[in-house]
């Protein structure tokens, strides 16, 4: 499932996979993490990196740097996510990082913080997602935590190996166990959208095209699933509640 799911995530934007994780009732969306250069477009399996302020007068521990031992785990398509909290007094990711993930094949990084050297990412063709810019270091502010653990990004819980997809209109996480529900709702939608826009591009007037059907997208799949259940109770079949159903998938979808 691993590569097909990034195939067919890479193939969507990040507005069809966000109504998909909506009329699945599950979490996924990052607010204010936006590209650092125009482009840039992402999708891929997450490797986490757990960032925390160096608390003032603690000597910082040596050894490695921090997001090398992320670069060093991930495989080519791969995608670097750190969770700095948001931070965006001092850089979370920089030149060099961005180098040694670009020799490595790295699809690229999402930082729940800032990011420097944004003109050697630019010069690498290499895509950076963040909160903001800053020149100012990471040396002696943040160290680094942990590599692959469940971290919060933008309030989103994210754990390694799930998926994501960034593009001009931000980032999208996917939880693994919920992948094949979301690429199905967004295959689903996106190709809806696309006869919209024949339709629009054939002359139908955008009164119609933006009917009543349209504000209905991301709600159908919670109302097929309802409309299951009914019908299997009506039967006398012991099925799940949608309540029961929609309460997993959030758990699952974080």
């Amino acid at each position: 499932m691993t590569g097909d799911a990034v195939a067919r995530l890479a193939a969507l934007d990040t507005c069809a996979v966000s109504d998909a994780i909506d009329s699945l009732g599950l979490a996924g969306a990052a607010p204010g993490l936006a590209p650092l250069w125009e482009g840039g477009r992402i999708a891929g399996r997450v490797h986490t990196v757990a960032l925390r302020p160096l608390l003032a007068g603690v000597v910082p521990p040596t050894g490695r740097h921090l997001g090398t031992t992320a670069i060093e785990a991930a495989g080519p398509g791969d995608v670097i996510v750190v969770a700095n909290g948001g931070r965006t007094d001092s850089g979370a990711w920089g030149g060099l990082l961005s180098a040694a993930a670009h020799a490595r094949g790295v699809a690229g990084v999402v930082v729940d913080g800032a990011c420097r050297d944004v003109d050697e990412a630019v010069g690498l063709g290499f895509p950076v997602f963040a909160r903001g810019v800053t020149p100012v270091s990471a040396r002696g502010r943040t160290i680094e935590e942990a590599t692959d653990i469940p971290v919060l990004v933008a309030g989103v819980r994210v754990a390694p190996g799930d998926y994501v997809v960034a593009d001009c209109s931000g980032v999208i996480f996917v939880a693994e166990d919920a992948a094949a529900r979301v690429l199905d709702a967004a295959e689903s939608i996106a190709a809806r959208e696309a006869a919209m826009l024949a339709d629009i591009a054939a002359g139908t007037p955008v009164t119609q095209v933006l009917d009543r059907r349209y504000e209905e997208m991301t709600t159908r799949h919670v109302e097929a699933g309802a409309d299951a259940d009914a019908d299997a109770d009506a039967d006398g079949r012991a099925t799940a509640t949608v309540g029961t159903e929609a309460e997993g998938g959030a758990r699952a979808g974080r």
